[in-house]
């Protein structure tokens, strides 16, 4: 069992994340499923994380409290409105207000923390360039530059010992596809959450950026949407 390879997943809870989840399970690692208390609007999500970490055997699952209200900057940590029935083009033509400002900077800084102190080499994140790029900390730019830095700023990684690698499974894959993917991996959806600004009960609002793509990706997957709405379509 020492030699069992470790991952660092970062999980939301999410369609994106629990995919991410389930390929580092199917290339054999075992999973420390990592979590953020951020002060988000849809903290709601950290009881689809919990869902997903069981689900997916996690070995372990953290939850760690950041409170990023304090800075605020984003309809996700502030008192800005979470835009609604938006075209895709509308979504990709600037950054959009959901972008928490330097959020998966300081995610997978805490991620790489985390990896080097249970001897993990693989840090996996669900990020995707391709069917929304509008985040400029989902761009494998952003992904290269930190792998650097991560081998750059930690002890294992200066000793060469280890070589810590940001793993971007779903960066060139389509929505239908990551759901395909994920689909042929045995994921249940319903289990996750990805909308911005769902009710108290949980349920998705269904007009928000991530709802509309998640419902255009199952759709064009050809694959039965499991998510629970709000609002009847």
């Amino acid at each position: 069992m020492d030699k069992q390879k470790k991952a660092v997943v970062l999980s939301s809870g999410g369609l994106d994340s629990t995919t991410a989840m389930a390929i580092a399970k199917s290339e054999g690692f075992d999973v420390y499923s990592l979590s953020f208390s951020y002060g988000q609007r849809h903290s709601i999500e950290l009881e689809a994380s919990k869902r997903v970490a069981l689900a997916l055997s996690a070995t372990t699952h953290l939850v760690i409290d950041i409170d990023m209200k304090l800075i605020g900057g984003s309809a996700l940590t502030d008192e800005i409105d979470v835009p609604k029935d938006r075209d895709e083009s509308q979504m990709t033509a600037d950054i959009p207000v959901t972008y928490v400002p330097a959020r998966n900077t300081i995610f997978l800084s805490y991620a790489l923390a985390w990896a080097e102190v249970i001897g993990a080499e693989d840090i996996f994140i669900g990020v995707n360039a391709v069917d929304y790029s509008g985040y400029p900390d989902c761009r494998p730019e952003f992904i290269e530059a930190f792998e650097k830095l991560a081998n750059l700023a930690t002890k294992v990684g200066v000793e060469g010992s280890a070589t810590i690698k940001i793993r971007t499974p779903l960066i060139n894959m389509t929505k239908a596809q990551i759901i395909k993917k994920g689909t042929d991996l045995g994921v249940e959806y319903g289990m996750t959450l990805s909308c911005y600004d769902p009710n108290p009960d949980g349920l998705a609002c269904g007009h928000c950026d991530s709802c509309i793509l998640r419902k255009k990706g199952f759709k064009d997957a050809g694959v039965s949407d499991p998510t629970r709405y709000a609002t009847h379509e």
